[in-house]
């Protein structure tokens, strides 16, 4: 059951040495500041949490896996600060996953759109269902998927992002993805994606804890200009969303 909350809900359930993450938004998980920020507290949280090994992410229900962020907070931001406080929270997120001494393994349900593929991006392994299309639409309503980019282009390359950033309207089905290296493997139906989750999981989570952390500062070697790159985007981000094309697209797409 999907939750009803207007700041979202966080849940974590701990079972051996996986720990599931799971967030949710009744406007297609989406995501609000507190809830940005409430996932990046997590994750630190566990990063140092030496009673697991492997952490997975998740979203409620069975249809959107996330629909990025609010557009409801996206109208209400008035100016240069406001703008780069909130897309800060999707680069600390990013961050925060980037960092987290754990093997992220991520699984989407459901279609995927701007910061959605961000975190996706983000996951170190990723499952999906043959239902997880994939979006970047930031350019239809003004702005950009600067924040997201970097995590997007070191899994899919320069060439991908170009492709899927530049024709904003258009879904990527799952097969896309998985080809170009966003998804680690797809699966024909939910059941089936989280029989085969939990099987992987366990597996992981088996091995050396040390040397998945040590495995893991390997795979994201070359990104730890981040910490200020993504804030440094978000800023660009923010005073983007103040441009009147943002604010009128905005004001339609509510409509």
């Amino acid at each position: 059951m999907a939750t009803n909350r207007e700041n979202g809900s966080l849940y974590t359930k701990i079972i051996g040495r996986v720990a599931t993450v799971e967030f949710g938004h009744p406007a297609s998980n989406s995501f609000v500041a507190e809830l940005l920020d409430r996932l990046t507290t997590e994750l630190h949280k566990l990063s140092e949490n030496d009673s697991i090994s492997v952490i997975v992410l998740k979203s409620e229900g069975d249809r959107a896996f996330c629909a990025g962020a609010s557009f409801d907070e996206l109208m209400a931001v008035s100016n240069l600060e406001e703008g780069k406080v909130f897309f800060s929270g999707f680069a600390n997120v990013i961050n925060a996953m980037r960092t987290c001494n754990k093997v992220i393994v991520g699984r989407i349900q459901g279609k995927t759109v701007g910061g959605g593929v961000g975190l996706a991006s983000a996951c170190d392994y990723v499952f999906a269902s043959v239902e997880a299309s994939i979006r970047l639409s930031e350019l239809t309503i003004g702005i950009a998927p600067l924040v997201i980019g970097p995590a997007v282009e070191r899994k899919i390359g320069k060439a991908a992002i170009s492709e899927l950033s530049l024709s904003p309207t258009e879904w990527k089905n799952v097969y896309w993805a998985r080809e170009k290296g966003l998804f680690s493997k797809v699966f024909d139906s939910i059941k089936e994606m989280d029989k085969e989750l939990e099987f992987f999981t366990e597996k992981l989570a088996s091995y050396n804890p040390e040397a998945l952390e040590e495995w893991k500062k390997t795979l994201w070697e070359g990104t730890s200009h981040w910490d200020e790159l993504l804030v440094e985007r978000a800023a660009i981000t923010g005073k983007l969303v103040l441009s009147e094309f943002t604010k009128n697209a905005l004001s339609k797409c509510k409509k």
